[in-house]
């Protein structure tokens, strides 16, 4: 029997795989970045340390837990879009644990786990140097580099149906086709525009969306989540029924406006409101603490009488 498996993790996993993954990186962090007014979210990606990330990873990625003599040893967590392609989004293991074959084991597990994937993506920090050894030897190459990031592939042979390679569809225009189920990886759409199209159930990761447009448009029972949404707008949006969980304003702490909106029957609650100011707004039957912030408003004025 194998000391090192590999299985999907679950939320009772979470706390444990939390408290490895901090302890990880953290260990990184201070082997890679002896400033420690340098952050390199690469070593430290955002929500490491967070219980409710790991929790929504192994809600809604692909999150397995390695297990070493029957304890958890570290994690591997990983996205796959469409048919062939998936990205390693981060992979751990306890420093206690490294050095015995543990995370080769792993990718060499994912790669059987998802025998149709062609091509696996992952980005490493480029001071990790250790990271940049064992990744090509787990025969992955180098497609972008910066002071920062290393970006790496590994393409898996397999021979692929309908498959358009490196040929150049610019300014193409494409009515009534039928492109369901099919796949763009490492393509170029900018300034490209979708209208009047069925893009029901499309999954869209790792891309950039930077000045983008989204207008009437049908979100119902959509999922957004370990987004940057600092600074955007939003406007005229229904939001019945939606739930911000596990939010915040970001480094530059910019507040968040809210006008001519109704909020009626919303909840609020294990939230930082300091500073928070409400004007000119019907607080009919509001509470706070469950107290009514009528009463607290008619028991101010009496005060200052």
């Amino acid at each position: 029997m194998s000391i090192i498996t590999i299985e999907l993790a679950t939320l009772q996993d979470a706390v444990e795989l939390t408290e490895i993954m901090k302890k990880t990186f953290d260990e990184e962090a201070a082997k890679w970045l002896p400033n420690k007014d340098v952050v390199d979210y690469n070593i430290q990606p955002p929500g490491y340390s967070s219980l409710e990330v790991t929790k929504y990873m192994i809600e809604e990625l692909n999150y397995y837990k390695i297990m070493y003599r029957d304890e958890i040893a570290g994690g591997i967590i990983v996205t796959v879009s469409g048919q062939s392609y998936g990205r390693i989004d981060r992979i751990f293991v306890n420093p206690v644990h490294q050095g015995k074959g543990i995370g080769s084991k792993a990718i060499r597990f994912i790669e059987q786990e998802f025998p149709h994937v062609r091509a696996w993506d992952l980005e490493t920090s480029s001071r990790q140097l250790n990271n940049h050894h064992f990744y090509e030897k787990m025969g992955y190459r180098t497609t972008f580099e910066t002071e920062d990031e290393f970006c790496y592939v590994k393409k898996i042979e397999s021979k692929a149906e309908n498959l358009v390679n490196d040929q150049d569809l610019s300014k193409t225009q494409y009515e009534n086709c039928n492109l369901s189920a099919t796949d763009f990886y490492q393509v170029n759409l900018e300034g490209s525009s979708i209208s009047t199209s069925n893009v029901s159930n499309l999954h869209v990761s790792n891309c950039n969306l930077s000045h983008s447009k989204f207008q009437n448009i049908n979100y119902r029972n959509t999922l957004f989540a370990d987004l940057n949404l600092s600074d955007s707008k939003m406007r005229f949006v229904t939001l019945g029924g939606v739930q911000f969980l596990d939010t915040n304003l970001g480094d530059g702490g910019n507040s968040v406006s809210f006008e001519r909106c109704d909020l009626k029957g919303s909840k609020i609650s294990n939230c930082d409101l300091r500073n928070v100011e409400i004007a000119e707004s019907d607080v009919t039957g509001m509470k706070i603490n469950n107290i009514p912030v009528d009463e607290l408003l008619k028991a101010y004025d009496l005060v200052k009488k």
